[in-house]
């Protein structure tokens, strides 16, 4: 039986990234209201804080914190009102797709072990050299 409704998906892999519930609540969100073909979406600040019981700063904020981890990226857009007057509008939000963070968490974790490892070489070399 195949299930047809509303709903999206999150990888099991998605807890690794260490992402704090705000930011894991606005992530899933905006997965939820992104186009699938596109992955772009753009609700307002103060829909998802509805969506996700949080003030307009604070998902200012988690938006922020979810495009330095480079998980979504966001630009801005412009509406033109019927009178002709140019406002600025909602960001539009691309989010990647989660298998690509979390690959790139796992290519970082894996450069941070080998840097480590190469430290703790040259120190045990320089002790034996001493």
């Amino acid at each position: 039986m195949k299930y047809q409704g509303n709903f999206f998906s999150l990888p099991n892999d998605i807890f690794i990234l260490g992402l704090c519930p705000g930011e894991l609540s606005v992530y899933s969100y905006l997965r939820r209201c992104e186009d699938h073909k596109t992955h772009q979406c753009w609700p307002s600040y103060k829909n998802i804080g509805s969506a996700v019981q949080m003030s307009e700063n604070t998902v200012s904020k988690y938006v922020q914190k979810l495009v330095d981890r480079g998980m979504i990226a966001t630009e801005p857009t412009k509406v033109t009102t019927r009178k002709g007057v140019t406002r600025n509008g909602n960001l539009l939000y691309t989010v990647l797709p989660p298998l690509d963070v979390i690959d790139q968490h796992y290519q970082q974790k894996l450069v941070e072990l080998c840097a480590k490892g190469i430290q703790e070489l040259q120190t045990i070399q320089k002790s034996v050299l001493e």
